[in-house]
């Protein structure tokens, strides 16, 4: 009972840091990320004493990087990767090699380090905070921004870096006898092994399963589902001895094509924000305070070397790699200049095996974490000074093809009338996606129309955010519930005000809610009647041009009559009197047209 209870005061401990700390933060513009920092100094062994086992916190709070690495992977279909392979192979290849070879050069010359350990304090610290920088442009809307863009592809290119990076520790540490041909064969199997299961599981085992959870309707199987997915690859990962982080970006990747993608990314979005949380709380009540008493000034200069020469490097690389102009290339180094969670993964190792001191081990924790805790405060320095917002002509050409991605129009429902839609946007080559909440739509669309639709129900915000609806410029609703359908037009437009709607109406009732929502109604059998009504009068021995004439005619007469009804709807004997003069009228109007 006693550890029940230390476990509730814990959960309440945190709860309570994070609630108190990160409004703060926020409200002096210090940004989520630093209130969260402080939380953990101040909750933390070094300070308060209220939590002591920072160890068990730490590797719990991994899972929050963990999944946020299993989002980006599903924001990154291979297609897309591909696009961005010039910045992220190109840009973020030049950034880790050119700041590893320098900070490392630093390591061996400035600081008397061996060959392998400057190798490793080198790489390690060339990594940044893909967590911190995520957020922090997540935070300032920045995501999409020339710099966002290139901070992002950088960020990718350095986790999957991260992981050649923590296998060639133990090469480097080169412990001797202890590591023999065969344990090296047998690890190398064993990942390999791990890696071939991930991937082959990813691609014919998860969509079967998701498909069968998706049928039950039950919400918290499909939550259980999506966690089961990500935990259970990490788990497996760690078990082979690669990062966690690794598996969770390897499965994200491979169900990026997913018709369940939307899906997974709106059950996955709560647990990682508050897990990124707790990861940045024990990042704080990890760091060695004592260290910033005893030697200031060496923790201090340290800090403000790894962040210089890392800024100057990537204001170098954004420039002349990236394209990027002056302002948008030191809006990249801002975000970039600290060290990464990555870092920490690396120098445990590294002490284990021997490469570098305890001490050493300290003080290298304690400049990353203050690198970090600085960041925030460096990118409202950095917004403060560079007020003006950049021009659209100075986006990279390079980058613009990364935005076909993002939808022009959004389709919700994918039956007959969903589908023509969809054919006629794909034949203009129109960016376009389609969500959908019948398991054997889906599947039916897949296999014959070859269109992107997912699964996903449109009156859940969340779902409407991983399908980027904001950005479209189109929304349209052709599912055949005509409350569902209201709904839907209610939510869209009170979320996206400026997103324009069309939605189908099954009849005139239909499509006077329908405008009261903010859609323009489509009166779903309204134009196939005129056409088969003018087909008959052509037959009846009109000519082509009376009989469209007719139809115009009578297309503007019954709109006028709709309005009329509209704005006495609630009264149902001024409807009926409506609809009574109406006939009249259209009777006097066809009058001398008869056939």
């Amino acid at each position: 009972m006693p550890h029940e209870g230390s476990l509730l005061q814990t959960a309440v401990i945190f709860l309570l840091a994070a609630v108190v700390a990160v409004p703060l933060a926020k409200r002096l513009q210090l940004g989520a990320v630093l209130g969260y920092l402080l939380a953990g100094v101040a909750i933390g062994p070094q300070a308060l004493g209220l939590i002591r086992d920072t160890e068990s916190v730490a590797h719990i709070s991994e899972l929050g990087v963990v999944l946020l690495l299993f989002i980006i992977g599903l924001e990154l279909s291979p297609k897309r990767l591909w696009l961005m392979r010039k910045s992220v192979f190109g840009v973020g290849t030049a950034q880790v090699l050119l700041t590893g070879a320098l900070l490392g050069a630093i390591a061996l010359f400035g600081f008397s380090q061996t060959l392998p350990a400057a190798i490793v304090l080198g790489l390690g610290l060339a990594l940044s905070s893909t967590a911190l920088g995520l957020q922090s442009l997540a935070e300032s809307k920045q995501l999409n921004a020339p710099h966002g863009r290139l901070a992002f592809a950088i960020l990718l290119f350095q986790d999957i870096a991260a992981i050649p990076l923590i296998a060639l520790v133990p090469l480097l540490a080169a412990s001797g006898p202890d590591a023999s041909h065969g344990d090296s064969l047998q690890h190398g199997l064993k990942v390999f092994a791990s890696i071939a299961v991930v991937i082959i599981g990813g691609r014919y085992l998860l969509r079967p399963v998701f498909r069968t959870v998706a049928r039950t309707g039950l919400p918290e199987v499909s939550t259980a589902t999506a966690l089961l997915v990500v935990i259970g690859t990490a788990w497996l990962m760690e078990e082979a001895g690669i990062s966690m982080a690794l598996g969770a970006f390897l499965a994200g990747l491979l169900l990026a094509d997913s018709e369940y993608r939307h899906e997974l990314e709106s059950q996955i979005e709560p647990f990682k924000g508050l897990l990124l949380g707790l990861f940045f709380i024990s990042v704080g009540m990890g760091a060695n305070l004592r260290l910033l008493l005893d030697m200031p000034l060496v923790v201090l200069g340290l800090t403000l070397l790894l962040v210089a020469v890392k800024l100057v490097l990537l204001i170098g690389v954004g420039r002349l790699v990236g394209g990027l102009n002056s302002a948008s290339a030191l809006r990249l180094g801002m975000v970039l200049a600290a060290g990464g969670e990555f870092a920490f993964v690396v120098f445990k190792l590294g002490k284990d095996q021997g490469l570098f001191d305890t001490q050493t081990y300290d003080l290298l924790l304690m400049t990353i974490t203050l690198s970090m805790a600085i960041t925030p405060l460096l990118m409202l320095g950095c917004a403060r000074a560079l007020k003006r917002p950049q021009p659209a002509r100075e986006v990279p050409e390079q980058y613009k093809q990364i935005q076909t991605d993002t939808p022009r129009v959004v389709i919700v429902g994918m039956g007959r009338m969903g589908q023509i839609v969809a054919r006629i946007l794909r034949a203009q080559k129109i960016p376009f996606i389609a969500l959908e909440t019948s398991v054997d739509a889906i599947e039916m669309t897949r296999m014959f129309e070859q269109v992107p639709v997912f699964y996903g129900d449109p009156l859940r915000p969340e779902v409407l955010h991983a399908a980027k609806v904001g950005q479209a410029e189109y929304f349209i609703i052709t599912i055949d519930d005509p409350e569902a359908a209201i709904h839907t037009a209610e939510r869209v437009k009170r979320l996206y005000p400026h997103l324009k709607v069309l939605a189908r109406a099954r009849n005139r009732q239909h499509v006077h809610k329908l405008v009261d929502a903010g859609a323009e109604p489509i009166r779903e059998t309204f134009y196939s009647s005129l056409e088969m009504t003018r087909r008959a009068l052509v037959g009846l021995g009109l000519s082509d041009e009376q009989a469209a004439d007719r139809i115009a005619r009578f297309t503007q007469h019954d709109e006028e009559v709709l309005v009329a009804q509209g704005q006495v709807r609630d009264d149902r004997a001024k409807v009926m009197q409506t609809a009574k003069e109406a006939r009249v009228e259209l009777e006097r109007l066809f009058d001398s047209d008869a056939v």
